[in-house]
């Protein structure tokens, strides 16, 4: 897969590493801790190359306020190609006239994750919403980046702790905890509810 967040380089350097032997082991642990982050956040840090299409109910999707009626749905990293239509079955119309928030979103390098309607409604149960756009987050967070370093570090070194436990003669033996107290301070903010 070619969607981790941090590159090689950047691993190799902030290692200090400086020979090719061990490369395939590194981008391993990039992988791995590039996919830990999605799981842990409930979500994706990489932008699709090319639309695609989701299909949503708007029951239990739709938020109603003073606005309108605001549909969440996944993160959209990209306004290109982006299409909105409701419907069922075959038979589907485009909508107009909505708007994406949060506000600015996609200018302050954020997805969209929400959809809204001023006047009109997403449907009933019975209908659906089906959303043309490329998922994802329109570029990598800084955040993300470092933790990424950091767990993928982690998960190289791990070969040097055996059963999970680290230590030192100054300061014992102490379990190796699942994941760095600093790689989830980074990640906190981006953690979609339900998710930990």
């Amino acid at each position: 897969m070619a969607n981790e967040y941090a590159t090689l380089a950047d691993l190799k350097e902030y290692l200090a590493i400086t020979d090719n032997a061990r490369d395939n082991v590194l981008f391993n642990a990039i992988a791995a801790a590039s996919r830990a982050i999605d799981k842990k956040t409930g979500r994706r840090f990489w932008l699709d190359g090319s639309v695609v299409q989701r299909t949503f109910n708007p029951y239990g999707r739709v938020v109603r306020d003073e606005r309108g009626e605001l549909l969440l749905v996944d993160d959209i990293g990209s306004a290109s190609g982006l299409v909105i239509e409701t419907g069922s079955g075959g038979s589907w119309s485009a909508v107009t006239g909505y708007e994406t928030t949060p506000d600015n979103a996609l200018l302050d390098g954020r997805p969209v994750t929400g959809l809204l309607l001023a006047t009109g409604t997403w449907g009933t149960r019975t209908s659906r919403v089906r959303v043309t756009a490329r998922w994802g987050w329109p570029a990598v967070p800084d955040e993300i980046e470092q933790a990424t370093l950091l767990q993928a570090s982690r998960l190289y070194k791990r070969k040097d702790t055996p059963e999970g436990v680290a230590g030192s003669a100054d300061w014992g033996l102490m379990r190796v905890p699942h994941l760095d107290p600093d790689v989830r301070a980074l990640i906190e903010p981006f953690m979609l509810p339900g998710f930990a």
